[in-house]
């Protein structure tokens, strides 16, 4: 009787087994090729139909991938010198792309007329260890005559390197692998074939840091309906990825709140133009201004690779600053600005980057800080993508198309008088851009004397101080606590028995004051003393121009190259009350972007020796003129006045 009971026992215990099956998906395989690392994505993108011998011949004992180059090729008669030709190309244009993708290769005829393959091409395959040659059909009459076996693909792919399987013959895309040694992203992201997107399921040593995966630039052509293909892009982490979960800078909130469903509209626009998401980037925390190391405590802030490595990178779009100051395989992020997080890290990272025009698109699916200031734009070393995705971006709400540039150029904070090297540069750059523009002058200005020469009615004889002194942490702190805090504090409690979640001391404090220190009425007055002063402004300072969108240029200092070390300890942070000339063009609702010009030495701390830390200006226009500006860049760029930065310590 027992042993019937142990039986039934077990019986039931096997079918409750096997009755739950596991949830199981491939999640692609790591490799190394040649050295360097690679990831192999699960989605299948083609088979090749070869035989098993075939694919046999070209794989590697105990491995099953096997990696292979798809090439393009136009020409009539497919020779040695051809295919030596391709490969350099690839080699040269590609990151992704390596000799050992050789391993096999399968040729794609462009041409409008059949071509003929030439041998002997032994040779020439030999040299990179090419086990197996696939010509298409369009090379059939030729290949046969050569007793080479004919193979085909069940779907169209572009050139570039692949892995191929040597059981079936399945294609997967090929990602190189980087370690994110900056600690400038938050995860690796890979698309997914339903829209959706993933963490990049691969790591690779480099600091205990993210990995990032990156697919070939081969893959992609760019068109006028794909502007962006191929392009690596890099997010802000508080806008939303559909199947990403969104972070905002906090371990709680990452922790929170499942993936989100729906992908942030800007990120959409992005992604429907072609651009490819690498990952998610470093925010200080809930987009609020914060300095290394102190402030940044859920989480370490970003490097800035300039001067000595052990600079501040600025907030609150750090990883994007970082990512484009320190990465050749990085093309441009998304960030956001609501009172200078593009245009700080633009700047001390030595980057192009813009605050545009407010209001140009929806920030749906986007951490609010505060709708009243906040803008998306971006941080790049290429000032051609930067305007191309601007353009994308923005779309038909930023026009390029001027008959002329402005003649007039005002100037607030920029030195008359240079007595640093800094400040040399600087009037350097206003004096050639002077000559560029063919400005007869340049016309220093004081905001707040021109106010208080001339103040509007409406100001009831308030100096420009008193109107905005307190505007700006009034509307972060009172927009942002209804928007996020509350209903964050709210859906952490109920689930963790009643528990606040922690929050880093620079949103903690700014919250605290729009709670306590300021009166509940007070974002309304806020945003009437930023209309009273928007309206003055572009009728008396910063005034629209039909031929030229805005009559005058008006530039700042957005870096000076002064050093501004991490390891320095800190006071705690404060209320960001002022008037900032970055703030000023914040409430006028105006294009504000970054231009790094050069570069400054300084004596490092840290090194002990000479390094170099980028100069930076920020050019302003009326509000709508973002195109104006993008197009004064590209043209001072073909110039030869401004010039795309290159990686690492030194942007020049």
């Amino acid at each position: 009787m027992m042993s019937l009971r142990m039986t039934r026992a077990v019986f039931t215990a096997i079918t409750l087994v096997t009755s739950t099956l596991a949830s199981i998906s491939p999640a692609g395989q790591s490799v190394v090729v040649n050295g360097i690392n690679y990831y192999s994505a699960p989605e299948v993108v083609s088979i090749i139909d070869a035989t098993s011998d075939m694919l046999s011949r070209a794989s590697t004992i105990g491995v099953d991938l096997i990696p292979l180059t798809v090439f393009s090729d136009s020409s009539r008669s497919f020779t040695t010198a051809v295919f030596r030709s391709l490969v350099d190309n690839y080699t040269s244009s590609d990151d992704v792309f390596n000799t050992g993708f050789l391993q096999a290769i399968y040729l794609k005829h462009t041409g409008s007329a059949p071509a003929a393959v030439q041998y002997p091409l032994g040779a020439a395959l030999t040299k990179y260890g090419t086990k197996l040659f696939m010509p298409a059909r369009a090379y059939q009459s030729s290949v046969e005559a050569q007793g080479y076996s004919i193979t085909g693909w069940r779907t169209e792919l572009p050139a570039g390197p692949y892995f191929m399987s040597a059981r079936n013959g399945n294609v997967y895309q090929a990602y190189r692998l980087y370690p994110d040694t900056n600690m400038a992203f938050t995860e690796g992201l890979k698309a997914n074939n339903n829209g959706t997107y993933s963490v990049m399921s691969a790591a690779v040593y480099g600091d205990h840091t993210p990995t990032i995966g990156v697919p070939s630039r081969l893959y992609y052509t760019k068109t006028a309906a794909k502007p962006l293909a191929g392009v690596r892009l890099g997010v802000k982490d508080i806008y939303d990825i559909a199947g990403v979960k969104t972070g905002c800078g906090n371990r709680a909130y990452y922790g929170l709140y499942p993936p989100r469903t729906v992908t942030a509209p800007v990120v959409q626009r992005l992604i429907d133009a072609g651009a490819i998401i690498v990952g998610k980037q470093k925010t200080s925390q809930f987009a609020n201004g914060e300095s290394p190391t102190a402030d940044w405590v859920d989480y370490h802030c970003p490097f800035n690779a300039r001067g000595d490595g052990y600079q501040n990178p600025s907030s609150s779009s750090s990883g994007a600053g970082a990512s484009a100051g320190a990465y050749l395989w990085f093309d441009i992020g998304l960030g956001s600005d609501t009172g200078g997080s593009i245009r700080g890290p633009s700047a001390v990272n030595g980057c192009f980057g813009n605050r545009p025009s407010h209001g140009l698109v929806t920030l749906d699916n986007v951490m609010p800080l505060s709708p009243a200031l906040d803008t998306p734009g971006f941080l790049t070393r290429d000032p051609l993508l930067w305007h191309t995705a601007a353009k994308v971006l923005y779309g038909t709400n930023i026009t390029s198309n001027f008959t002329s540039l402005p003649k007039k150029i005002l100037t607030t904070g920029v030195p008359t008088v240079a007595s640093t090297e800094s400040q040399a540069i600087q009037l350097d750059f206003l004096h050639t851009l002077q000559a560029f523009l063919g400005a007869k002058s340049t016309t220093p200005i004081v905001p707040a004397s021109l106010w208080a020469a001339n103040p509007p009615d409406e100001a009831n004889g308030v100096s420009l101080s008193e109107l905005l002194n307190l505007a700006y942490p009034t509307l972060i702190s009172h927009q942002q606590y209804n928007l996020v805090t509350q209903p964050f504090y709210a859906d952490y409690a109920a689930a963790n028995n009643g528990k606040r979640p922690f929050v880093d001391p620079s949103p903690l404090i700014r919250w605290a004051f729009g709670q306590t220190s300021v009166p509940a009425d007070a974002s309304t007055q806020a945003i009437r003393n930023a209309t009273i002063f928007r309206k003055w402004w572009e009728q008396n300072v910063v005034v629209p121009s039909p031929e030229s969108c805005s009559e005058s240029l008006l530039l700042y200092v957005q870096s000076s190259g002064s050093p501004n070390y991490r390891n320095v300890y800190r006071s705690a942070p404060g209320i960001p009350t002022g008037i900032s000339t970055g703030r000023l063009s914040g409430f006028a609702e105006e294009p504000d972007m970054v231009f790094p010009i050069r570069q400054v030495s300084y004596n490092s701390s840290i090194t002990l020796q000479e390094e170099m830390l980028p100069v930076a200006v920020s050019v302003v226009a009326a509000k709508g003129c973002d195109g104006m500006i993008f197009t004064l860049a590209e043209k001072l760029f073909a110039a030869g006045i401004l010039k795309m930065p290159k990686v690492g310590s030194m942007a020049f």
